[in-house]
């Protein structure tokens, strides 16, 4: 537990660069724009001293504790630094004391719990009476689901918000800041490549805690020559372990190596389709970017040919989404393989693209009367429904009723192949067309 009135001086000398360059007001935080950005619901809570119980829910590193101590500094409130590691209902009772003599004087009070998940339901229900009561502002931060590590009765006096990853852009300014910045590098020379921030930036995942130290570590370990300190590829290779496969995620190189992994797939070449991938996610690509991709890719190119594609390409996302870096590389991997291997129908997409031009040529087409929804009196006296016909009361599960409009009568979307499971598929179609032939229906 620590308290302290954010005005105090510290030893900046001793501390890390993060602590250091941590913001002391609204106009120096970064990202969380959906939150704090001119006119969002957060922002103007501060900046009208209406601000109540609050839980902070995202990943590490977004700024849940610092954005809570702007909100103490904003609206001129006590802070009490709570820890759930290693506090218990003995220390809750005591702050909770001096937080209601604080109020008796008309002082405010905020607590900020971290990782408040971790405390348990008694220790959660220890706040409860004083947040009823208003002795305190409570504000939690937990990098878990609220709605599974929060008792139901303190989570409903709090509202919760959602802090996301930091961008790349996000981080990368704050690199920037962190080199010209008085608190940070600002008194010394250094010349670090943009392309090297982009780099850090991508190597710390949405996480600017972790950007800062890997930027400290390569600035403390760099080239010093004629006062000037130089942060070379090869100091950023050592310092984050690995090789920096440099390449702009927005511009040409990025678009050639998600089209090499496409096309490797698509070409059943698993050992291209892994190396490629391999060059992506060590050169810092998100790795649920490139899980969209493939999920993408197991309709575009599978489809059909073997339903359990998209099922495999939808658990790697999660999956990615779960464990990130670098656990979930062989996620990944196991995905692109299944589906290099797999049999290939482009069916799908060809079925919408063709059904989309006709769709855009015709918006105006009406639906037919036999298979629209009657809800009211008159609909159903217009013909709305009329002659609809329930195809779960059929021997066949099929009836000969026509559900395109006319102009569209005969179309064929959908033309499966002969690809793995999908020549079920097409033999099973071709019994349908069949038997609606037979039995009058219009094609």
């Amino acid at each position: 537990m620590e308290q302290d009135s954010l005005f105090q001086a510290s030893d900046r000398e001793t501390q890390p660069l993060a602590a250091r360059l941590r913001p002391q007001k609204l106009s120096e935080f970064v990202g969380q724009r959906h939150l704090i950005g001119e006119g969002k619901v957060l922002r103007r809570l501060i900046e009208s001293d209406r601000i109540a119980s609050m839980i902070f829910w995202g990943p590490p590193g977004v700024g849940k504790t610092t954005l809570a101590r702007i909100i103490a500094v904003h609206t001129k409130s006590s802070f009490i630094d709570f820890s759930a590691v290693t506090s218990g209902i003995k220390e809750i009772r005591g702050v909770m004391q001096q937080a209601e003599e604080n109020r008796r004087y008309g002082d405010r009070t905020i607590v900020f719990v971290d990782e408040i998940h971790r405390f348990n339901k008694a220790q959660q229900d220890a706040f409860l009476p004083f947040v009823e009561k208003g002795s305190i502002i409570l504000i939690g931060a937990t990098t878990e689901n609220p709605s599974f590590e929060v008792n139901g009765a303190l989570l409903s006096r709090c509202k919760v918000f959602v802090l996301q990853p930091l961008s790349t852009e996000d981080i990368v300014s704050l690199l920037s800041r962190a080199i010209t910045d008085e608190r940070g590098f600002g008194g010394q020379k250094i010349k670090i490549a943009p392309e090297h921030l982009e780099v850090i930036a991508g190597f710390a995942n949405g996480d600017a805690r972790s950007a800062l130290s890997t930027l400290e570590m390569v600035v403390l370990n760099g080239e010093e020559k004629h006062g000037t300190l130089t942060v070379t590829k090869e100091i950023l290779e050592q310092c984050i372990s690995r090789k920096s496969l440099l390449y702009d995620k927005k511009g040409e190189e990025h678009y050639n190596l998600i089209s090499a992994l496409h096309k490797s797939m698509r070409n059943s070449d698993p050992d291209a389709a892994v190396y490629w991938l391999a060059r992506m996610l060590e050169a810092g690509e998100d790795p649920l970017y490139v899980a969209r991709r493939v999920t993408r890719f197991a309709s575009e190119d599978v489809g059909l040919a073997d339903p359990h594609a998209l099922e495999i390409a939808v658990a790697a996302y999660q999956a990615c989404h779960f464990i990130g870096m670098p656990e979930c590389s062989v996620h990944l991997t196991e995905a692109v393989v299944y589906l290099s291997m797999a049999p290939k129908s482009n069916a799908m997409e060809v079925a919408y693209l063709t059904a989309r031009e006709d769709a855009l040529r015709e918006l105006d087409e009406p639906v037919p009367l036999v298979i629209r929804n009657a809800p009211t009196k008159l609909m159903k006296n217009l013909g709305y429904g009329k002659g609809y016909q329930y195809a779960h009361d059929t021997e066949e599960k099929i009836t000969n009723m026509q559900c395109l409009p006319d102009s569209l009568l005969g179309k064929e979307y959908y033309r499966p192949t002969e690809q793995g499971v999908e020549a079920r598929y097409k033999a099973r179609l071709a019994e349908i067309k069949e038997w609606k032939c037979a039995h009058g229906a219009k094609v």
